[in-house]
């Protein structure tokens, strides 16, 4: 009983940082895919320029460091040594969202691969320009085809964006350990904390998988 009136308490307060915890993951997705997909066109299109060496180096980079060492080496190290002074949320949102992007250029690459290729030799007799077959014919199919594939990486920001209480961004977690460490009761307000984040990647499970089924080609993958 002492538990449940601890939660009742202490639930607003968490609450509040939901809509930071989702303001993390929507602006981490975005940054992502601003990032990602043209990364991953230039490696389909454009892979033996200037360009393949430097975007390879990036990818592994991001790929191989865990998102703590990132936001700790972002927030502590390269921004200001860039004279850069942003608030945790934006430096944990772009943290986030480069690291997505790693993850995210992969995914349109191997989209824009399973594209017919010869749609773009179709696409440049009629006197289209390679970025213009890329913009009106490849890029509506490939986005299509990769929506189920991007979709995991709302489930993955969302667990990581826990990660953003180490540089003081007032997501669920932190939020929950202040009302921890003032209530003296971790187990039920992580519980409850947990209980919310698996909502949220229900729900927006079942928004992605609805827009995925709206959305989908036959003939790739599952109906």
């Amino acid at each position: 009983m002492q538990n449940a009136l601890i939660i009742l308490e202490s639930l607003p307060n968490i609450a509040w940082g939901l809509f930071t915890t989702l303001g993390l993951v929507i602006t981490a997705l975005a940054v992502g895919l601003a990032v990602g997909l043209p990364l991953g066109v230039i490696q389909v299109y454009w892979g033996n320029s200037l360009f393949s060496r430097p975007i390879a180096i990036y990818v592994w980079f991001l790929r191989g460091l865990p998102s703590l060492v990132l936001l700790f080496l972002f927030y502590y190290g390269l921004f200001p040594l860039l004279g850069v002074d942003l608030p945790p949320f934006f430096v944990g949102a772009a943290v986030l969202g480069l690291r997505s992007s790693a993850y995210q250029s992969q995914i349109f690459r191997g989209a824009i691969l399973s594209v017919d290729q010869g749609q773009m030799q179709a696409a440049r007799s009629l006197g289209m320009s390679k970025p213009c077959a890329i913009e009106n014919v490849i890029l509506p199919q490939a986005l299509r085809i990769a929506l189920p594939a991007w979709s995991n990486e709302y489930p993955i920001l969302l667990t990581d964006s826990s990660v953003c209480y180490a540089i003081g961004v007032m997501e669920m977690l932190t939020r929950a350990s202040l009302q921890v460490s003032r209530t003296r009761a971790p187990v039920p307000l992580y519980l409850a904390t947990a209980v919310i984040f698996i909502i949220m990647n229900y729900i927006g499970m079942r928004i992605l998988r609805s827009a995925e089924r709206r959305f989908h080609i036959p003939g790739f993958g599952g109906s």
